[in-house]
Parts: structure tokens; sequence; C-alpha cells
């Protein structure tokens, strides 16, 4: 039976992936970061189906649970570690709390670093395993390669997880271990379901609150066009199982969006979104 680690097991995308990939005769250790949502889990997803009680940033708590893991594998490469742990916060970069930021990409920048170390030699860097070597799929976003205003820690830690995995691909070869990145757009998951609940009444006096109002009525919209996360889920089992996976994925709601972005001059598409967000400099 192949077995793979999924970070941040408890909603959303790592949840929907643990779920597939166990129809699909998986086992699956997931990561969850309070024991209430352990027990959830196992009700949930049957015996296959182990939870890691860890926090991402924990780098002891990270490495115990590979023990852990490398206990039930008796001796057996890992199939993969999906890195999918991460927050989103956002605001103007010249009013953002450093510790926000900071916070940000301690989570989704360092953990998939604390992560993949743990988990690598389970994945076939220790030649003493018996198995095929696994894959590492790291979860990025569209953010990973478009820098939208007023959401910097979150884009900024996308960009790193990008340029950390073409990095890791390349060095992982030496092992036989492939790196694959999924770069969803919106998707229906926690995060998205609160946007109701962000606050901006920190930026009250600020000249960016017009904007960050007119940017939180657009996650609103996001929230309603986004994608399921089994969406998401099958791509990772496929960038998991594929005989030739791409390097990276990218799955949007709003696919043209994306590739008009994508192919007009960056000045002409900074324009473009400094007019709709209120963000030209006055005439």
């Amino acid at each position: 039976m192949r077995s793979v680690v999924i970070t941040g097991a408890t909603t959303g995308i790592g949840w929907a992936t643990a779920k597939l990939l166990l129809d699909r005769g998986f086992r699956v250790f997931g990561s969850v970061r309070k024991p209430a949502d352990a027990d959830r889990l196992r009700s949930e997803l049957g015996a296959n189906f182990t939870p890691l009680l860890f926090d991402v940033t924990d780098e002891a708590a990270v490495l115990a649970a590979a023990l852990e893991v490398r206990a039930a594998l008796n001796g057996e490469t890992l199939a993969g570690l999906v890195n999918n742990a991460g927050i989103a916060l956002g605001g103007p970069v010249l009013e953002l709390s450093v510790d926000d930021f900071r916070r940000q990409l301690e989570v989704n920048v360092v953990g998939p670093v604390i992560a993949t170390q743990a988990f690598a030699p389970l994945l076939g860097s220790d030649p003493s395993l018996r198995g095929p070597k696994g894959r590492i799929v790291m979860i990025s976003s569209v953010a990973g390669k478009s820098g939208n205003p007023l959401s910097s820690p979150y884009v900024a830690s996308k960009h790193a997880i990008e340029g950390l995995s073409e990095t890791l691909r390349r060095e992982m070869m030496l092992f036989g271990i492939d790196v694959i990145i999924i770069a969803p757009g919106a998707v229906k998951t926690p995060i998205w379901g609160k946007t109701d609940d962000i606050d901006v009444s920190a930026y009250t006096n600020s000249p960016y609150a017009p904007a960050l109002e007119k940017v939180r009525a657009f996650t609103k919209h996001l929230s309603e066009i986004a994608m399921p996360p089994e969406k998401i889920a099958d791509a990772i089992a496929n960038a998991l199982t594929s005989p030739h996976p791409k390097v990276r994925y990218q799955l949007t709601p709003d696919p043209m969006r994306h590739l008009i972005t994508a192919i007009l001059p960056k000045r002409m598409v900074d324009r473009i979104i400094a007019k709709r967000l209120g963000l030209m400099p006055p005439a």
C-alpha cells in the first residue's frame, strides 16, 4: 500500500486530497494542530488515515512525526509529501505589522522547508529504504506568479514557494525524487468563507481604505465562483501518480483573466489594477 503525508489535512484542499487518495487505496498521514481534529478525521476518513499532531513551524514536532511515519512504513519508502498547510494574510506593505508578515512566511515558506527536510529521507534520500522514490507536491497559488496589491504577505510567500520548488526539484534529482507545483486560484475553503469577517478597521484612516474595501468585495466575488477543493485534490493525485507529471499545474475558475494579464505588458496591467482599486495618484 502506497503512503502519503499531507500537511494541513483538517479542512479544504488537505481534507479533500486525503479523502481522494484514501478512496484510491493509499494510506494517508495527515497533519492537524488540535487533538479534537485528529479524533474527527479518524472518524471521517477511516482506518487507513493516521493523524499527525504538529504545527508545521514546530521543527521538533515535525521531526517526531517523521519518526512515527518511518516506524509505520517498516523500511519502505513514502510515496509522497504534500506541502499544503498555509495561511493567508494581507494589507498594505507600508502599514502591515512586521510580526504578521513574519508569521506568514514562517507558516507558508519555512513550514514546507521543515516538513521537506523531515520527510525527504522517507521519500528515498535515505538509500536504506525499500521501494520506489516518492514525490513532493508543493501547494502554491496563482499569486505565486502575480503581485496582487494589498495581499503582499501571501503573495510573497507563494512567490517564495515557486522559487523554492524550482530549486528543490533540481536538487532532488540526485535522489530521483520529483517536485511538482500545484497553483490554484480561488478554492471553496474556510479561508474564502470568512470574507465578511475580514477586519479592515485598522485601516480606517489609511489612504488605502477605499482600495481595501474594493479588495474585500472582489474576494467575496471570488468566493462565489471558487472551485471545489476536490478539483485541486484530483490534480494533486495526478501529480503523485502520473508517469510523466508536469512541473506545474495551474487551475483557476477564470483562466482567461490570468492568461490576459500574463500576456499584457506589466505596466499596462499595473494601470488596469490601479484604476480598478483606486490606487492611481491624484491627477
